[in-house]
């Protein structure tokens, strides 16, 4: 059997903070659980029914996703594109871009390495890391 493409060839990846990844729209969200919408709450220091009026939706089957502006970009952007909750971010997004269906075929990976230029940038990623952050992203589901 072949292995995953992230264990068969190093990856390299240097977030540069530019905010692409948090442009999306079409049926992709940023799913939040409760512990870390209420983090981002809490650095926001925002009250909790105008901090969910404000920055939550949710799902028709429930799911609690962060907000979105009319654009598909994430509520949580600022203006320079810039990521307002970055050091209480959600799992979904401290794991990008080692997420399985970008990791596994390198032909997904070079897709995604046009969308963010952080990828084939800077030092190679342990194998180890990214499996950690496989694991969150499967837990986080």
């Amino acid at each position: 059997m072949l292995k995953p493409f992230y264990k068969r060839q190093p990856l390299r990846f240097e977030c540069t903070r530019c905010g692409r990844c948090c442009v999306a729209g079409g049926g992709y969200y940023v799913f939040l659980n409760e512990h870390e919408a209420e983090g981002i709450r809490a650095h926001l220091g925002l009250s909790r029914d105008w901090f969910r009026r404000r920055y939550l939706s949710r799902l028709p089957d429930g799911d609690l996703v962060a907000s979105w502006q009319d654009d598909g970009r994430c509520v949580f952007l600022d203006a320079r594109g810039e990521c307002g909750i970055y050091p209480v971010r959600p799992v979904q997004c401290r794991t990008y871009p080692f997420w399985t269906e970008i990791v596994s075929r390198q032909q997904d990976w070079q897709r995604e390495s046009r969308r963010c230029e952080g990828i084939n940038r800077g030092k190679e990623v342990p194998v180890t890391r990214i499996l950690e952050h496989l694991g969150r992203d499967l837990d986080s589901q």
